[in-house]
């Protein structure tokens, strides 16, 4: 059996393209106007992406099912056992006040509320990011956060607002590869192209996530602050990616912002502590702890660090993959769905290869790091046993909702409605270099992955920059680069972050709180992307890059 998506099956361009983005709004519209509970929110979304995509799109319905099947399993695996497991951790550390320990020795090395959130959520975010993505750098700067007294809103809204500018970067530079291995441009030439974006971003977003927290006047007062965290990320940026590759430009350039911004703490502090939108926990961070006691508290979280950057070198990845790895091809669904013109050159197959790498996956790698910690913190095995499976059932809502919504979002890529909202920001003449970057934002709003979202729109941005005479290069790295932008919408991320401040249940009032910088920084992101396309002197950062020819 073979089936061909239609990108228009109403006969009407701007008719198919509303129904197309029903199962998207009714989802948005569920979580932040009704307020219903995300789990149910997103199972109706995905109910409506099923009854579109058979009854309007006409998609068989056993290849529905089967789709269905697929997201969602790929929902649980990897990222819910990623999430499993970094609760499962973080849960020890709690159970042993060993958080504590790290929330107080954080709050004496950073006293303001406002540079905490320039140091954890913005720079120790991004070496989670370039090292593991897939939601990890959100759950442990939440939580973290929520330890130092933040809010369980502040803390999930900052840590997605700090959570943009590496992601293009993020897992080892694995939504680089994604794009090229769609696009058939050089990674190193799309990399480049993206650091020729980003750097802009990464020293903005700093300022951008204590004004959202602390407004204006609370973000001057720790300029300085802000402005080396975003310089060290941005430089480092924009020269490990043109002159090295996109493997390791997160890793370094956060260790640089880490290790910039720490020194400076070292000859300067701001001269008032901000005390406002934070509880009381400057005291508690003068508590008086050993040595012995601040360095146990560090361990679980270098065993992490370490853990997750070894297992995601390409090197241990391949030796990994190679002794533990299984794929499935999906019956009903492998090579049965054909993409067409224009999203493709040519009719194309659509492979649907489930890939359980059980070793290798970033996962694991964090429960290894849990077993690990909890033997050094003298759990017995059966009390990690209990542990874990309370840690299951602690976040049960939140595996189910991560599933509904990676189905729906595998729905709407197989069904092909992704691509008909896709054609109709594409259709844009002079403007599509600023509503293509706004493609990539829709696509990872949408999926919850920046790497997913190259992958659905990265062929589609090609063939349209060619069609309107800009540079293929250009735009594909603006879809990567916008996509950023929308990472902090998705409901995927939205859950992990409310899972990691146990807000689950009020994730309407994350995307509330959230919303509005998404928009405002993707639309900066399409202006950016509009003046290279156009403009002198940014026309001249899409030349000379590396592996172009």
């Amino acid at each position: 059996m073979e089936w061909l998506q239609n990108y228009n099956p109403l006969g009407n361009a701007w008719l198919s393209t509303l129904v197309a983005a029903l199962p998207v709004a009714s989802l948005l519209l569920l979580i932040a106007v009704f307020e219903m509970r995300i789990h149910l929110a997103a199972l109706t979304g995905l109910a409506v992406a099923l009854l579109i995509s058979i009854f309007v799109y006409h998609m068989p319905a056993e290849a529905a099912a089967a789709t269905t099947v697929y997201g969602a399993a790929y929902g649980l695996f990897p990222i819910g056992w990623i999430i499993l497991n970094l609760i499962f951790l973080y849960q020890l550390t709690v159970k042993r006040g060993l958080f504590a320990v790290l929330r107080s020795n954080l709050a004496g090395l950073a006293p303001d509320p406002r540079i905490q959130v320039i140091l954890i959520a913005f720079s120790f975010g991004a070496f989670f990011e370039g090292a593991a993505g897939f939601g990890t750098p959100v759950a442990v700067t939440a939580a973290i956060l929520i330890q130092l007294g933040f809010s369980p809103l502040a803390a999930s809204g900052l840590s997605l607002i700090a959570n943009t500018a590496p992601v293009a970067f993020g897992a080892l530079g694995t939504p680089i590869a994604a794009l090229s291995g769609v696009t058939g441009i050089d990674a190193t030439t799309r990399g480049a192209m993206a650091g020729r974006q980003l750097p802009f971003f990464s020293l903005l977003v700093p300022f951008w996530v204590v004004w959202a927290f602390a407004g204006f006047r609370g973000m001057i007062g720790v300029w300085p602050a802000a402005l080396t965290a975003g310089v060290a990320f941005a430089v480092p940026q924009f020269v490990v990616s043109n002159f090295h590759g996109p493997t390791l430009v997160d890793i370094i350039a956060s260790v640089c912002s880490i290790a910039a911004l720490i020194g400076l703490l070292k000859l300067w502090r701001p001269k008032e502590i901000w005390t406002r939108g934070v509880e009381a926990q400057n005291a508690k961070g003068e508590e008086a702890h050993s040595r012995e006691r601040i360095f146990a508290a560090w361990v679980p979280w270098i065993l992490l660090s370490v853990i997750v950057f070894v297992c995601g070198l390409p090197q241990t990845k391949k030796f990994l993959n190679d002794i533990s790895v299984f794929t499935f091809k999906v019956p009903g669904l492998h090579n049965v769905i054909y993409r067409v013109p224009p999203v493709v050159p040519a009719k194309a197959p659509e492979a649907a290869v489930f890939t359980l790498n059980w070793l290798s996956a970033t996962g694991s790698g964090i429960l290894v790091a849990a077993i690990i910690s909890g033997f050094i913190m003298r759990f017995s095995p059966k009390e990690l046993f209990r542990e874990y499976l309370a840690t299951i059932h602690k976040v049960r809502f939140s595996l189910v909702t991560i599933a509904a919504m990676l189905a729906l979002g595998y729905v709407t890529k197989y069904s092909g409605t992704d691509a008909t909202l896709g054609l109709a920001l594409s259709k844009t003449g002079v403007l599509y270099p600023f509503f293509g970057t706004l493609l990539g934002w829709l696509g990872v709003a949408l999926t919850g992955s920046d790497t997913a979202s190259n992958v659905l729109f990265g062929s589609l941005q090609k063939i349209t920059a060619q069609q309107t005479g800009v540079d293929p290069v250009l735009m594909c790295a603006a879809n990567s680069c916008g996509g950023v932008m929308g990472k902090m919408v998705d409901a995927q991320s939205i859950v992990v972050a409310s899972t990691a401040t146990n807000y689950y249940g009020r994730e309407g009032e994350i995307l509330r709180y959230v919303f509005f910088h998404s928009i405002a920084l993707a639309a900066l992101v399409g202006i950016l992307v509009f003046l290279q396309a156009y403009v002198a002197p940014f026309t001249a950062m899409t030349t000379g890059l590396p592996g172009k020819h």
